[in-house]
């Protein structure tokens, strides 16, 4: 990218989520760090949520029905480096937190200020990124918590590897 471009990007900032999703068979679950994620549409209501292709949540939810989007509060730090600064190819990242089964038996994260689950209905190849259109089914709020910006994790190394 150009330098302007490069600066352009930096300037940035947006909540970040953790995504969590089971495949079809209830066999195989992971989660991750999302900071590609809109509404996009009203009406139906429609949500896009950008996976990376290089981690395995990406590969669980290649065979999933249902993605869940936590909502992460600025005291949630620790839920984004368990689920961004970890891999699922070497751990299981649900033993190392508290969650509940939601809907259709995907992981709910107890300490996540909030959740919405939703049904996939497409996906799409974006470049290094896959998006998954979903239609919402379920959600719940817990907390006010102001949301956990980029800006505040932009130091934390992902652990899938490049």
């Amino acid at each position: 990218m150009s330098g302007a471009v490069d600066q352009f990007v930096s300037r940035l900032d947006y909540p970040v989520f953790v995504v969590t999703t089971v495949d079809r068979t209830g066999d195989e679950r992971d989660g991750c760090v999302v900071g590609f994620l809109t509404q996009c549409s009203i009406d139906p209501l429609r949500f896009l949520v950008c996976l990376s292709v290089r981690n395995r949540t990406y590969r669980v939810a290649r065979q999933a029905e249902l993605l869940a989007v936590h909502l992460v509060g600025e005291e949630q730090r620790d839920l984004v480096e368990l689920f961004g600064g970890t891999t699922g190819d070497e751990i299981d990242k649900f033993e190392r937190c508290e969650w509940s089964p939601g809907p259709g038996g995907v992981p709910l994260l107890d300490a996540a200020s909030g959740w919405l689950v939703g049904t996939i209905l497409d996906r799409f190849e974006l470049g290094d990124h896959v998006g998954f259109l979903l239609s919402p089914t379920a959600g719940h709020v817990t907390d006010g918590q102001p949301p956990l910006m980029f800006s505040a994790v932009r130091d934390l190394e992902p652990g899938h590897s490049p």
